[in-house]
């Protein structure tokens, strides 16, 4: 199983008054780790997910404080689920030593001009399943990768947000 790594470098404005970044952030992080790996599906392997994509939920468990550096953290990001017509994406936000939050993202591919939902094709599916490790059954990941895609910078997205503090 594959997993999609993501560099994201902190920013200043991303700490709140207690010294830390702020747990809605991550929610950030977390999308610009999932933009970036469903773009580069879709560039790599045909048009998946060009049609669009909504979220329907998120989830963080917030395991340590996480403080304004200069080095980026990684995200990583997998697939842990995969219906008919909606998929999970978990991550890990870490570093060398240590993993800062786990989280999951339930994700619906879109159909823009219908303004509907729509099912994975087939394609999406093929192409889904390399990043596809179910063993877990949570967002409490492998220790790590088989193998790696790495990518570094902001992208851009949309979602809403729920979260849980551990």
């Amino acid at each position: 199983m594959a997993r999609h790594l993501f560099r994201c470098p902190l920013r200043w404005s991303d700490m709140d008054a207690f010294g830390h970044v702020n747990n809605a952030v991550f929610l950030r992080y977390l999308e610009e780790a999932r933009i970036d790996f469903m773009f580069r599906l879709s560039s790599k392997d045909g048009p998946s997910f060009s049609g669009g994509s909504v979220v329907a939920r998120h989830e963080i468990d917030y395991l340590r404080p996480l403080v304004h550096r200069h080095e980026p953290v990684t995200i990583e990001s997998w697939v842990t689920k995969m219906g008919a017509a909606s998929l999970t994406i978990s991550y890990e936000v870490k570093d060398a030593e240590q993993v800062y939050a786990r989280a999951s993202t339930v994700v619906v591919p879109f159909d823009l001009r219908a303004q509907r939902p729509r099912r994975i094709t087939a394609e999406e599916r093929a192409v889904l399943e390399r990043y596809q490790d179910d063993s877990t059954g949570s967002t409490a990941g492998a220790a790590g990768p088989d193998s790696a895609e790495s990518s570094e910078g902001p992208a851009g997205g949309a979602g809403g947000a729920r979260a849980l503090v551990a």
